[in-house]
């Protein structure tokens, strides 16, 4: 079954496969890291555009780690799950500092990194040097879970170490590269979370869930859980044609990016007073915006409060400025912000 397996695979993947990916253009493992950290939770059609802008300004594995982290993120605004942004800039900072500035060539060390775990640490050592590494990212766990019908969600222990065993065995000796790429297209473009290309797939002939008429029953869902909805207070300070910003801790929520100060609601009145020292001229309720993680959903209440000459007084710092608001602060926003933003814009 194994051999037979991939060899099918290999087969379709040299008729259908991608190979014209802007990361796929060599063998050099900066790109490929990159990209698979850009595809966690994201298409490849989203990711190309966000790929190539982030190498033209970082071009090398040097040019990461010695950028600060605003511009860093300033080029990940919009991709999302910024904790990725982040460990991608602290990875390449251990790369400089305990590797001579080189990619690890060693499994463990690669996985050791910030950000990178078996499935990510395999895929780039496969798809730069061809090592034999199985890997087992979203695409691969539903294709492997239909073929031989693993039930059960793939967060369950039991279901995550079957799916592991699977995707070594079948991992091939030659060509692992090829069949990595080929693994990620195969669930990528025809074995799609819903409707699947079945009557397209090379191991249609044998893959069970198929066979059995059910191919959307694998692999199991996540146990649903209603999501919690939380609320918050964003004040925008405006003056003239400048807003306010504030950077965010470097953890947590939209860790070390620009956003709008959360204050209780309560507390705006003290707010004003420190911040803007009480040079405040109106007040306004903005619409309401809802913002969803995968966790909650988030209620933000924005707070509008415009100013008059304070921009032009009050000293900036690393973590607190007026911006004009037709441009962009030094680093990145979150999605929810840059809505609010764009909302003052068309007022």
């Amino acid at each position: 079954m194994s051999a037979d397996f991939s060899e099918r695979v290999l087969r379709w993947f040299d008729e259908h496969g991608r190979t014209h990916l802007p990361w796929q253009r060599s063998r050099d493992p900066y790109p490929i890291w990159i990209s698979e950290i850009m595809l966690q939770q994201t298409q490849v059609q989203t990711v190309i555009p966000y790929f190539e802008r982030f190498m033209a300004s970082f071009p090398t594995l040097s040019a990461l780690a010695d950028a600060e982290l605003d511009h860093v993120l300033a080029h990940w605004s919009g991709l999302g799950y910024y904790a990725r942004a982040r460990n991608l800039h602290r990875a390449a900072r251990v790369v400089r500092d305990q590797h001579a500035g080189r990619f690890p060539r060693a499994f463990d060390d690669v996985e050791a990194l910030p950000g990178i775990g078996r499935s990510t640490a395999g895929a780039i050592l496969s798809l730069a040097h061809g090592d034999r590494f199985a890997i087992l990212d979203g695409n691969v766990k539903r294709v492997l879970a239909r073929h031989a019908a693993v039930a059960g969600w793939p967060g369950k222990t039991a279901v995550h170490k079957r799916l592991w065993d699977i995707a070594d065995e079948r991992t091939p000796e030659q060509r692992v590269d090829a069949y990595t790429q080929a693994m990620m297209d195969l669930g990528a473009t025809l074995c799609t979370r819903s409707r699947p290309r079945c009557d397209d797939c090379p191991v249609r002939h044998d893959c069970v869930a198929r066979l059995e008429n059910a191919v959307t029953d694998y692999p199991g869902k996540k146990p649903k859980k209603d999501k919690p909805l939380k609320q918050t207070t964003m004040v925008i300070a405006v003056d003239g044609g400048h807003i306010y910003m504030e950077r965010r801790p470097p953890t947590g929520i939209w860790g070390g990016l620009w956003s709008f100060p959360e204050i209780d609601s309560e507390e705006i009145d003290d707010w004003s007073d420190n911040v803007i020292d009480g040079r405040e001229t109106s007040r306004e309720m903005l619409a309401p915006l809802r913002h969803s993680f995968s966790h909650y959903d988030l209620d933000i209440l924005p707070v509008l409060v415009h100013a008059d000459g304070v921009s032009s007084k009050v000293a900036d710092s690393d973590d607190k400025a007026w911006f004009a608001l037709n441009a962009s602060p030094p680093g990145g926003i979150a999605a929810p912000v840059s809505k609010l933003m764009q909302r003052l814009l068309e007022r």
